[in-house]
């Protein structure tokens, strides 16, 4: 097996190295390479692992169901909920006051833009 020594630069490496361009005539020539580093606790270190994957196994074989579309949808609105929300001035102080209050308490959200999620799932679909 052969064993691969990164620089000293590079602690890990990990995700995709080398993606497939599906618009390019040679798409089906291309191999994507993915890397992982695992982070358990083990004797052995060697802790990496370099995976090639070509288009056929990254190619979509079903159609989009219509609760996927729903999903989406839904993921969309929300997003522009937050996004509009977190650069709206005239509520911007109150939200910070109220996310603060919350951030400590059992089941708050820990950081902004999760506190925005939990508002955009309350406002959008009425939670």
């Amino acid at each position: 097996m052969a064993k691969a020594s990164y620089a000293p630069i590079f602690e890990t490496v990990s995700g995709a190295l080398n993606k497939i361009n599906k618009k390019s005539p040679h798409a089906e020539d291309q191999k994507m390479v993915l890397t992982t580093h695992r982070v358990a606790e083990t004797t052995s270190k060697g802790c990496s692992r370099v995976y090639l994957r070509d288009l056929a196994s990254i190619t979509r074989s079903t159609p989009v169901s219509d609760h996927e579309i729903e999903i989406r949808t839904l993921f969309t609105e929300r997003l522009e909920w937050v996004n509009a929300r977190a650069k709206n001035l005239s509520t911007l102080s109150q939200d910070q006051v109220a996310y603060l209050a919350q951030k400590d308490q059992p089941g708050g959200a820990k950081t902004w833009k999760s506190y925005l999620w939990k508002l955009a799932k309350a406002a959008v679909t009425g939670e």
